[in-house]
């Protein structure tokens, strides 16, 4: 195995996403990193998931939705929540929401395929360490909410995977507890199968 890449695995850390500035990948980059994204497992070759970007002033624009939908959600809800939600696309350079796209085959069952966004996600984010970018896969209540995930124009089967937000670490972040491998592993053998 590569030691750079072990090293680059061991090490990769998430930076919450108002800690993220810039700068953000620019477009060759993103294009590098969305490539590396989509080379997860994909039983069947069904590739059932996508990618929707946010850059520049989209994010901005998206962010009206969310205040949008936060008022029809809250009607009492006050201007420092709205200007909040307003404001949730502008904490990193770049935002990808990851789709999960289940496509209906008998030969690859929908848990498989979810698998797949859910790797995508991931590989957008080793991908973008690897780059120099740090980056952070949320969902937060948006993810859920039925007029957000219209103006992404989800259709029915669709979900947002996670929200991947991607820019230069402001901050180093601090290690938090990993599991224990030794609680979390054991090995299989015939005589414990009573």
């Amino acid at each position: 195995m590569s030691e750079t890449a072990l090293n680059l695995l061991l090490a990769r850390r998430s930076v919450v996403a108002n800690k993220l500035g810039v700068p953000g990948p620019d477009a060759q980059q993103l294009r590098q990193i969305l490539t590396a994204a989509a080379r997860v497992p994909d039983h069947k070759k069904l590739v059932p998931w996508r990618f929707i970007l946010f850059e520049g002033g989209a994010r901005d624009a998206f962010g009206q939705v969310l205040a949008d939908a936060c008022k029809s959600n809250e009607p009492d809800a006050g201007e420092t929540r709205l200007e909040t939600e307003a404001g949730r696309f502008l904490r990193a350079p770049v935002v990808v929401a990851v789709i999960s796209s289940p496509v209906d085959n008998p030969g690859a069952p929908e848990w498989e395929q979810v698998l797949s966004a859910g790797a995508a996600c991931q590989n957008l984010l080793i991908a973008a360490n690897a780059a120099g970018f740090s980056g952070q896969w949320i969902t937060e209540w948006y993810a859920y909410d039925k007029q957000v995930c219209a103006a992404l124009g989800l259709q029915e089967s669709e979900r947002v995977a996670g929200f991947v937000y991607i820019g230069t670490a402001l901050e180093k972040p601090e290690e938090r507890d990993r599991p224990n491998l030794d609680e979390i592993t054991l090995s299989w053998t015939p005589e414990g199968r009573d």
